[in-house]
This record gives structure tokens, C-alpha cells and sequence, in this order.
């Protein structure tokens, strides 16, 4: 009795770790990655994110009021795993200087601004898990434009400046921008 026990038990748990690695792996993901890049007077940029929809949900907003990415808590700019940049080049950051690498970057969303913050932590799978503060390499301050339009999936789009770059970020009806310049 107790040998049929472990063999139910031990099948459980092997249909158990073939579903999470189906859906790790070979499911397509209800947010699909995206990768934008920008490349142009030797400096290259690429962002690699995840796409989450609205779907008729509040995005952005108060706590209370039940917002998918309430106003002053964490967001990794997208679902899924962390949302990484890469520069080819020394840059500026929202002015702020930032050396060529990749880096963590992430949000707090303000009614106002999102405070952008690149991280030196990279690498990371999972990006619901707030990155350690102590290896913030910039913090900027992204003023909210209200947009005509909604967007209905989150995008991130890199466009020529003058002197640089863009970055600009879009989901339901806001957006906000960062400049990126060489140094």
C-alpha cells in the first residue's frame, strides 16, 4: 500500500515539473518578449522586455483603487523576466552619466513622472522581485505625458534626438521619455 502511495505521489510530481518547465519553455507567454534597438553614429542601443495588455484593466494609478502598477511601488517596465538595456557606448542617461554595459532598468510610476532607474544587477529571470537598491547606477525623472490615443500593449520605441537618442515608453494613455546622448 504504502509503495503505490510513492509511485501516485512521485507521477504527481512528475506531471507537476513537466507542466513548469512546458510553460517556462515551450508555451508562448500571454506577455511575448520584444527586443527594440537603435543604432546610429556608433552608439547602439537594445532593450529587451516583455509586452504586457491592458486588457481592460486600470494600469496605472492608486493602490486602492486596485492599478495593475500602482503609483511609487516597483515595476520592471514590462512582465516576465527583468527588462535589460544595453549601450555600445558611454552615455547619458536622462543626462545623468551611465558607463557602456547592460543594465537592470526599472520604474516607479508617479501621477506626475516615473523615476527610471538603471541596475547593475543583470541577468535576472524572474523580474517580479524588486532588484537591490544598493547597485542602482541612475536614477532620472521621466515626466508623464497624457497621450489622445491608448495603447493597448506596453511598448518601449528608441528614436534619433537631436544629439542622440529617445527612449520612449507607452502603455494605456501615458508615456514618458528618457534622452539618451554619447558623452
Amino acid at each position: 500500500m504504502k509503495k503505490n502511495i510513492l509511485i501516485g505521489a512521485g507521477i504527481i510530481v512528475l506531471i507537476f515539473i513537466i507542466w513548469v518547465v512546458y510553460g517556462l519553455f515551450f508555451a508562448t507567454p500571454v506577455s511575448p518578449p520584444a527586443t527594440t534597438s537603435y543604432s546610429q553614429d556608433g552608439l547602439e542601443i537594445t532593450v529587451d522586455y516583455s509586452q504586457p495588455s491592458k486588457k481592460g484593466r486600470l494600469i496605472f494609478g492608486e493602490e486602492s483603487d486596485g492599478a495593475l502598477q500602482p503609483y511609487g511601488l516597483y515595476w520592471r517596465l514590462g512582465a516576465n523576466a527583468a527588462t535589460e538595456i544595453t549601450f555600445s557606448q558611454d552615455v547619458t542617461f536622462g543626462g545623468e552619466p551611465v558607463k557602456a554595459g547592460t543594465y537592470r532598468m526599472y520604474a516607479i510610476p508617479g501621477e506626475d513622472a516615473f523615476e527610471v532607474i538603471l541596475n547593475s544587477e543583470t541577468d535576472v529571470f524572474f523580474g517580479a522581485v524588486e532588484p537591490d537598491s544598493e547597485l542602482d547606477v541612475v536614477k532620472v525623472d521621466a515626466p508623464v505625458q497624457a497621450t489622445p490615443s491608448e495603447a493597448e500593449t506596453f511598448t518601449i520605441d528608441i528614436s534619433s534626438s537631436d544629439g542622440g537618442a529617445r527612449i520612449t515608453f507607452s502603455w494605456d494613455q501615458t508615456q514618458f521619455t528618457v534622452p539618451v546622448a554619447l558623452q
